[in-house]
């Protein structure tokens, strides 16, 4: 009888395995198509934003503003809002708090399908600011809670790496159909490629909440406050009664006391917000900066972004998964931060049109940081707090 509990258990768990997998791929089809319809307009955005705000001019300093200003409002929005999303998540599923993003993501971009004129512009900047504040990187981190329900602590690193390089992947594609497609056409693409992921998502992808998989070494929630509050109630007839609330917005204590409980968790969230600042006011600046430079246009945005992601995708779905095991998390991580050091280096001073191509070199390699980073920090935390 017990040889036969444990053969059944063991072909259960095998059918439990092969169906996260097979969840697994209809959720980096709707990470590929989401992060595709983004792709595709940032070659494009730039000179769209200079010829609304400047029209005639190769430079301006008002769009160079803009950017920084919708950069910062998006970050400071997203502090607030991310923890929340998640927490969420949490209570009511991945997928239901994927559509919200998927949804109003596709709004911004209808827009400039629609016109790129001046006042049309504008109100994509405003909705785009204002959508972006809550549904900027929440794909992303949704989509990292996802695989951490499915995947064991073991194998996590390496499927974080193979999510990451469906992102480069898209961003592969995106840049190469925006270097060919015109500007009239890419935003028009871009809102059908958006409508589409939302529809996949909701037909395709299930539903599997983190208390379905009790498999975690971390089963307790370090967060005391998020953990349901058990009340005995009587009601008219004298019977004894449960009453489960819960606590669905982490406090500012709640987030110092879940740095505080790790301080491997801590260090991680030190490297991160650094990390993330260079990196926001790169993306704000850079394609301005050799716009004006260098007169680069829409297609040398979409080389150097071709070559990046190209490189990036085969870093992250080939090198990554076969270099972690063997050289751990800690080197992969110091590696990829230090080759994004160099990246940003060379592009801020970008003497001579080939420097920004060549750095890409090193971009490839210094997108190994992001994924490592999310594992190690993945692996301090229980089920109930992978958001």
């Amino acid at each position: 009888m017990e040889e036969d509990s444990l053969c059944k258990s063991s072909i259960g768990g095998e059918e439990m395995k092969g169906m996260e997998k097979r969840e697994l791929r209809h959720l980096f089809v709707t990470v590929f198509l989401s992060s595709l319809s983004t792709f595709l307009v940032i070659p494009a955005i730039t000179d769209v934003t200079i010829a609304a705000v400047c029209p005639g001019r190769e430079s301006c300093s008002l769009a160079i503003y803009l950017s920084g200003f919708q950069q910062a409002i998006i970050g400071m929005g997203t502090v607030v809002m991310n923890p929340v999303i998640g927490n969420l998540s949490d209570l009511y599923g991945r997928k239901a708090l994927l559509t919200f993003p998927l949804t109003v993501s596709i709004i911004p971009l209808a827009i400039l399908a629609y016109s790129r004129e001046t006042n049309f512009f504008y109100a994509f900047y405003v909705l785009r600011t204002l959508t972006a504040m809550t549904c900027e990187g929440s794909v992303n981190c949704l989509a990292l809670a996802y695989v951490a329900d499915n995947i064991s602590e073991r194998e996590r690193v390496s499927a974080f790496g193979l999510l990451s390089g469906f992102f480069s992947a898209s961003f592969v594609c995106g840049t190469l159909a925006a270097r060919f497609l015109p500007t009239s056409l890419t935003f028009q693409v871009a809102a059908l490629v958006s409508m589409l992921a939302a529809v996949y998502m909701r037909i395709f992808l299930e539903e599997i909440r983190p208390s379905d998989h009790g498999d975690s070494t971390l089963s307790q929630p370090i967060l005391k406050g998020l953990e349901p509050v058990l009340e005995r109630i009587a009601d008219d007839d004298y019977s004894p009664k449960t009453k489960i609330e819960f606590k669905k917005i982490p406090s500012v204590g709640d987030l110092i006391s879940l740095l505080r409980s790790s301080k491997t968790l801590s260090q991680a969230g030190i490297i991160i917000f650094f990390q993330s600042l260079a990196e926001g006011g790169m993306q704000a600046t850079v394609l301005y900066f050799l716009k004006a430079r260098f007169q680069f246009n829409k297609n040398q945005f979409a080389d150097i972004m071709l070559i990046m992601g190209i490189s990036g995708a085969v870093t992250q779905m080939i090198f990554m998964p076969m270099m972690a095991p063997k050289i751990g998390e800690e080197k992969m991580l110091s590696i990829g931060l230090l080759l994004n050091c160099i990246s940003m280096f060379l592009n801020s001073i970008a003497w001579s049109p080939w420097v920004p191509y060549a750095a890409t070199v090193f971009s490839s390699f210094a997108l190994l940081a992001q994924p490592t980073i999310r594992s190690i920090a993945s692996k301090q935390v229980g089920p109930n707090e992978q958001k």
